[in-house]
C-alpha cells in the first residue's frame, strides 16, 4: 500500500524528516522532527469534542450517549398492581387457611388489565384480578390462583379461570400475607428521582426505561459520522483479480469496522487510486456527510503520495513522524470549508492503520461521543519471552492476553503487514522509548483490545 515505507528496510531519507524539507517549517516541529506518541495525541484531541446534542427518537438513539440527566416525572409503577393472576383479597380473611379448612370468599367482579372501574373488596369478598391490573380498594394481598380452586367453588382445577359466575365463590387454600404479590406504586422508579445520567450509553435496557416512563425522545450526543478511505493505485476490491504488484484492499474494511466498534455510524470508500484529481473529487463528495474523515496511505515521502499533495490545498494538514513503531509517519488537522472537518491520516500498512486507529482514532471517536471510557484500558502483565525494541520508539507488539495468570505473549513479528498475526491477537504489548530490550518474565504495560 502507499505510504509502507516504514519498515526496516525502508531508506532513511523516507523515514527521516530531515529528508522532508518542510518538516522545520510545520508548526511546532521538533529539533529531530519526531513528536512522542502522547504529544500527537493531545494534538488530535485538542481539534475535536463532543457533538452538539439533539433530540432523537428512541429507536434512533440507540447506541448514543445521553447529553443531560433524565428524570422520572410520574411513579413507576403508576400505580398498586398484581404480579400474579389471582384473586385480590383481605388478608384477614385467609387466616389458618387450608386445604381441609380453606376460606370462602364471595367473588365481587373482574379486574382486568387496563380495567378503569374497580370493585371494592369488603370483608369476606375477592376480586378475580390478572397480572398487571389495577389492586382494587380494600384488598391488601393477591392470592395466587394456585393456591385457590380456581374460584368456582365446585373443587375444578386451580387453573379454571373462567368468566365470572354470579354468586360464585372462591376457596383459598393457604394463609395469604399482607401486601403478598402486589407491586407498589413506585417501588421501581419513584417520581422525581434520577433514573438515567448524563454520559450514559442508550442500550436496550435503558431505552425500554426511558418508555416505561413516558419518554417518546432522548437528548444525546449522537453518534459521529466517520467516513474511512484507503489510497493507493495498487489496491484492488476484494473478489477481484489480483494482477502484478496489486493487492486486495483491506485497510478501510479494518478501518471501518473499528470505528463501528468505537461507536461511530461509519462508511467505507473502496480503494482510491494515486491520482491527485481522483482524490479531491471523492473527498469534496464525502465533506458533507462526515463528521471525521479517516485515510491510509499516502503519508510518507515517496514520490507517488499524493495524499499530501492534495491536502495541503486545503491547509490545516500537519504531516508528522512519531516516536513509535510501527506507526511512524503520521497526519491531522482539519479539511473543508468554515472550522472544517477534522481528518486523521494514518499509515499504509495494515498493522501500522490499525494500531494508529487504535492510538489516535478511536480516543477522538469516543471525546466526540462524549464518552468518559476515552481510551482502552491498561493492564500490567509478565511476559515469559524476552523482547526487543528500537532505541527511542514506543514499540507495539500484537499480543495474546491471559487475564488468569497474568501473562502475555507476542503474537507473531514486529513487522506491519502481518494481518495474520493482527487477527490472532486480542491487546497490544508496550515497550516505552527508553528500553532497547527486556529479559524473558519482564513485566509490561498491555493495552486490551476487547471483543
Amino acid at each position: 500500500m502507499t505510504g509502507s515505507t516504514e519498515s526496516g528496510t525502508t531508506p532513511a531519507a523516507c523515514c527521516d524528516d530531515s529528508a522532508d524539507p518542510a518538516a522545520a517549517a510545520r508548526p511546532g516541529a521538533r529539533p529531530d522532527g519526531l513528536w512522542t506518541v502522547d504529544e500527537h495525541l493531545a494534538d488530535v484531541l485538542a481539534v475535536v469534542g463532543p457533538l452538539p446534542a439533539i433530540e432523537l427518537q428512541l429507536l434512533d438513539a440507540q447506541g448514543c450517549r445521553l447529553a443531560e440527566d433524565v428524570v422520572a416525572e410520574g411513579d413507576l409503577p403508576p400505580f398498586d398492581n398484581s404480579s400474579m393472576d389471582g384473586y385480590a383479597l383481605r388478608t384477614p380473611d385467609t387466616v389458618g387457611a387450608s386445604d381441609a379448612y380453606p376460606s370462602v370468599l364471595t367473588v365481587v367482579g373482574d379486574i382486568a388489565a387496563g380495567a378503569g372501574e374497580l370493585p371494592a373488596v369488603g370483608p369476606g369478598q375477592a376480586a378475580r384480578i390478572m397480572t398487571g391490573a389495577p389492586v382494587p380498594p380494600g384488598a391488601g394481598a393477591v392470592a395466587p390462583v394456585e393456591w385457590t380452586d380456581g374460584g368456582t367453588g365446585t373443587g375444578r382445577p386451580a387453573d379454571a379461570m373462567a368468566a365470572a359466575v354470579e354468586g360464585e365463590e372462591v376457596r383459598v387454600l393457604r394463609p395469604v400475607a399482607e401486601a403478598a404479590h402486589i407491586r407498589r406504586r413506585g417501588s421501581d422508579v419513584a417520581a422525581g428521582s434520577r433514573v438515567l445520567t448524563a454520559g450514559t450509553r442508550l442500550g436496550p435496557a435503558q431505552l425500554g426505561l426511558l418508555a416505561a416512563i413516558g419518554r417518546a425522545t432522548a437528548t444525546v450526543r449522537p453518534r459521529p459520522r466517520v467516513v474511512v478511505l484507503s489510497t493507493g493505485s495498487e489496491l484492488v476490491q476484494p473478489g477481484e483479480p489480483v494482477g502484478p504488484g496489486q493487492i486486495s484492499e483491506s485497510n478501510s474494511f479494518t478501518l471501518t469496522a473499528a470505528a463501528r466498534d468505537a461507536g461511530a455510524i461509519a462508511y467505507r470508500v473502496g480503494g482510491v487510486p494515486d491520482d491527485a484529481a481522483r482524490l479531491r473529487a471523492v473527498l469534496e463528495d464525502q465533506l458533507g456527510r462526515a463528521d471525521l474523515i479517516v485515510t491510509s496511505g499516502g503519508v510518507s515521502v515517496g514520490a507517488y503520495d499524493v495524499v499530501k499533495e492534495v491536502f495541503a490545498e486545503y491547509g490545516g494538514v500537519d504531516f508528522r513522524r512519531l516516536r513509535m513503531q510501527p506507526g511512524k509517519p503520521q497526519g491531522f488537522g482539519r479539511i473543508g470549508p468554515g472550522p472544517g472537518v477534522p481528518l486523521l491520516a494514518l499509515p499504509g500498512n495494515p498493522v501500522s492503520a490499525y494500531i494508529s486507529f487504535e492510538l489516535f482514532v478511536r480516543p477522538a471517536i469516543r471525546t466526540m461521543l462524549g464518552a468518559e471510557d476515552v481510551h482502552r484500558p491498561v493492564v500490567r502483565a509478565h511476559c515469559p519471552v524476552a523482547l526487543r525494541s528500537p532505541a527511542g520508539r514506543r514499540q507495539f507488539l500484537r499480543g495474546r492476553y491471559t487475564a488468569s495468570d497474568g501473562l502475555v505473549e507476542p503474537v507473531g513479528g514486529a513487522e506491519s503487514h502481518l494481518v495474520g498475526a493482527l487477527a490472532r491477537a486480542d491487546c497490544l504489548i508496550t515497550v516505552p522509548e527508553d528500553v532497547t530490550s527486556l529479559p524473558a518474565g519482564s513485566e509490561v504495560d498491555v493495552v486490551l483490545l476487547g471483543g
